[in-house]
Formats: C-alpha cells, sequence, structure tokens
C-alpha cells in the first residue's frame, strides 16, 4: 500500500524535524517547506495527501498560505493542520475561516498530533467510500443544499468554501434536520471514538460554520445545555 504524503510546513528546525521524524516513524511519506513560497512551490509540483501548516512564518504568513491553497483547484479540498503557538480563540477561528481542518497549539504532542492527522485521513477515506442512496443524494433546506458526492454545500446557488470538518458537521446535521446532537455524538460521528478532541472545539467548528453560511448560517441552531440542531 502507498505511503500517505504529509507536506510539513514549518520554519523552526527543531520543529521541523520533530514532527518529520514522527510522522516518518508512523509510516508518513514526509516532505518539508521552511516558508509559505516553497511550500506553494511543493504545492504546484504534486498535491499531497494532507498539509501540516505552521501560522507564523517568514514572508508569505501561513494563514496567506491556506487562503492560496484554497483558490487551487487541484488543492481546495486538500487537509490542512494548522501548527500554532497561538491559544487566542479568534486565531484558531481566523484559521478554520481560511479553510484549515483542525489545529494544533505549540507546545504539542508529536503523539496527539498524529493522532489527528490519522482521524483526518480515516475520515476522508471513509467518506470517499460510503455509499447507498442516503450518502449520495444531495440535501435540500431551503436555499441551502449540501452535496455529499461534491463535498459542496451551497447556498442560493452559490459554493460556500468549507473545511473538511465544518462539512462533515454540516452533512451530519442537515441528514437528520431537526435532530439535536451533543457535542459528543458529534464528535464520534464525524472523527471517530478514538479521535482526541475538547467539545469546546465543536463549538469553534460551528461559529465557523455559521458564519461561513451567511444567511443560512441561523439555520444551525444551538439548543442550550445539549449540543446543535439544523432546522428543517
Amino acid at each position: 500500500m502507498q505511503r500517505k504524503h504529509v507536506l510539513v510546513v514549518e520554519d523552526e528546525e527543531d520543529i521541523l524535524q520533530l514532527v518529520s521524524y514522527n510522522l516518518t516513524r508512523a509510516g508518513f511519506q514526509v516532505s518539508c517547506a521552511q516558508s509559505g513560497e516553497e511550500a506553494l512551490e511543493k504545492l504546484g509540483a504534486g498535491r499531497p495527501d494532507l498539509m501540516v501548516l505552521d501560522l507564523m512564518l517568514p514572508g508569505i504568513s501561513g494563514l496567506e498560505v491556506c487562503q492560496a491553497v484554497r483558490k487551487l483547484d487541484a488543492c481546495r479540498d486538500l487537509p490542512v493542520v494548522m501548527l500554532t503557538a497561538r491559544g487566542e480563540e479568534s486565531d484558531i477561528v481566523a484559521g478554520l475561516d481560511l479553510g484549515a481542518d483542525d489545529y494544533v497549539t505549540k507546545p504539542f504532542s508529536p503523539k496527539v498530533l498524529i493522532s489527528r492527522i490519522k482521524a483526518i485521513m480515516r475520515r476522508r477515506e471513509q467518506n470517499g467510500a460510503e455509499g447507498g442512496p442516503e450518502q449520495e443524494t444531495p440535501v435540500r433546506l431551503g436555499e441551502l443544499e449540501v452535496d455529499p458526492i461534491r463535498f459542496e454545500a451551497r447556498v442560493e446557488g452559490a459554493v460556500v468554501s468549507l473545511t473538511l470538518t465544518e462539512f462533515n458537521i454540516l452533512k451530519l446535521l442537515a441528514r437528520r434536520a431537526g435532530w439535536v446532537f451533543t457535542r459528543q455524538q458529534i464528535i464520534d460521528a464525524i472523527r471517530g471514538y478514538d479521535y482526541s478532541i475538547s467539545l469546546r472545539a465543536v463549538d469553534v467548528h460551528v461559529f465557523s460554520l455559521r458564519k461561513k453560511l451567511g444567511r443560512s448560517g441561523p439555520r444551525l441552531e444551538s439548543v442550550r445545555g445539549i449540543g446543535y440542531r439544523v432546522r428543517a
């Protein structure tokens, strides 16, 4: 079986070596870039299966790299995990808004980082292998349409750029419009039972998702003390 390819973008040599070493030991093919410019050059030469991206880079920042990646047709759905020393919610939301799928704050455990990378890839493979009418049929709720085959959400016909995690949350809730899901149920459904993620992270993703959906954002409702639902 061909090894999954991870591009690591990090300007700090010690962290770059730490991440690369642990990913290689975990069975991944690894390539490295130490600047945003170098990362975009490598993406232009070939698409990896996932990118680990530091936000604080010399020259083009990690946020700018993430934004540029989402404009490339070949990399529009490329999973991105942010590495950042910033722990502020506003910084995390900014990264998620620009297309990152997950984030790990420094200092971090390499085991946690690899667990999150594996979870994202596992979910991508499971989504690609899904079949049957429910998985293939687009869900339409008024002006909102969720298309599982194209991995697209549209509001009034316009495509909304979502991360893989945001799309999976929306797909889960939209398929059972009106049903209330707890935060833990959402984590279990979109990540897998062995995924290490806080309940608070679900709130961050939902906040970002609401903003991106614009007019359809209010359809994603909070149920106090329980979780979330999509209004039918």
